[in-house]
């Protein structure tokens, strides 16, 4: 089975040791995994995610920049929209991620990415203001958990003056964060199918208690859902809680990719594994894994509520977006 050798870790690593930028474009085959067992898409899995893990990690401690983008392929295409030929849908599948990424001719895209960042820094800074202690996570699909939050995580951050400005992620709609590690409770089921290693994954759901999966809910999947909680410690808590709003441009395409960079951006969604920035001296608030895994929970009549510092509980989403 394939593996990450350590001359390709070593190779990569010296590129970014001597401050290479890196961006990685990935083209999918949705597909390509269906006959493999779930233990052959699990080693898949864990290959694509310690080349990122290299690369965020580079990003983290010596402020490299970094970029992941899919490109279309023609079995992706066909599977996006089959009513269509080969060439018809590869053309439809280019234009539909180029209007996700607010590509178009008559846009000046750096300026157009600029404004964007900043609305989007504006809401984290507004979610920042109102110090909240925690997220409580609704929906009639049976989503019911509590998240903690710290008083370290904040969604919104002001990059100092002497380093390059990137977006780490296009397309992307979230404001994000990292939850307290043993703060997560209750109950969430998936939104959107969950890829990995290119075998789908659908309607599965996670148990909490006391930060941990202690349930894996799932008529398929299930070994492989129960695999990628057990890679190693922290790889059953939670190192990320992402807020999209269910109107997002990708959520209103009305289209699922069966990609998590691109789906995740159609909804609230939550990740298993590493938090998002350093946890060195912090393992005891921010949870640290080998990977890092989002999926999506967000839904059109998603309620989620913050707990202030006085103890009395707002509304931050209704019926799937923002009040605040």
């Amino acid at each position: 089975m394939r593996r990450i050798e350590n001359w390709e870790i070593e190779r990569y690593q010296k590129a970014l040791d001597e401050g290479a930028c890196t961006i990685r474009l990935e083209g999918v085959n949705p597909k390509l995994m269906e006959d493999a067992t779930e233990a052959e898409a699990n080693a898949i899995f864990a290959y694509i995610d310690n080349m990122r893990n290299i690369m965020r990690k580079a990003s983290r401690e010596k402020h490299c920049q970094w970029c992941i983008a899919m490109v279309p392929t023609y079995e992706w295409a066909e599977l996006m929209f089959p009513e269509l030929n080969a060439h018809a849908a590869l053309e439809k599948l280019w234009d539909t991620i180029f209007k996700l990424c607010y590509l178009t001719e008559d846009n000046d895209i750096v300026q157009v990415w600029k404004e964007k960042n900043e609305r989007t820094r504006a809401q984290g800074k507004k979610l920042d203001a109102l110090n909240l202690k925690a997220f409580h996570y609704t929906a009639s699909n049976g989503t019911d958990l509590t998240v903690e939050l710290t008083k370290y995580s904040k969604f919104s951050f002001d990059r100092p003056a002497d380093r390059i400005s990137f977006n780490a992620n296009m397309p992307t709609e979230e404001v994000c964060t990292s939850p307290y590690k043993y703060g997560t409770n209750g109950i969430v089921y998936s939104s959107r199918p969950l890829i990995l290693g290119g075998k789908k994954v659908d309607n599965f759901g996670f148990r909490f208690e006391k930060g941990k999966v202690v349930e894996v809910i799932a008529d398929e999947g299930r070994e492989m859902l129960e695999s990628l909680v057990n890679t190693d410690e922290g790889a059953s808590y939670l190192g990320e809680c992402a807020l999209v709003e269910y109107s997002s441009p990708i959520s209103q395409s009305g289209l699922v990719y069966y990609n998590t960079l691109i789906d995740e951006n159609a909804s609230c969604h939550v990740a298993l594994g590493r938090a998002l920035g350093p946890t060195k001296g912090m393992e005891d608030i921010f949870n640290d894994s080998t990977i890092h895994i989002d999926f999506m929970m967000g839904t059109a009549d998603m309620s989620i509520d913050g707990l202030q510092e006085d103890g009395t509980w707002i509304p931050v989403f209704r019926n799937g977006d923002f009040v605040i």
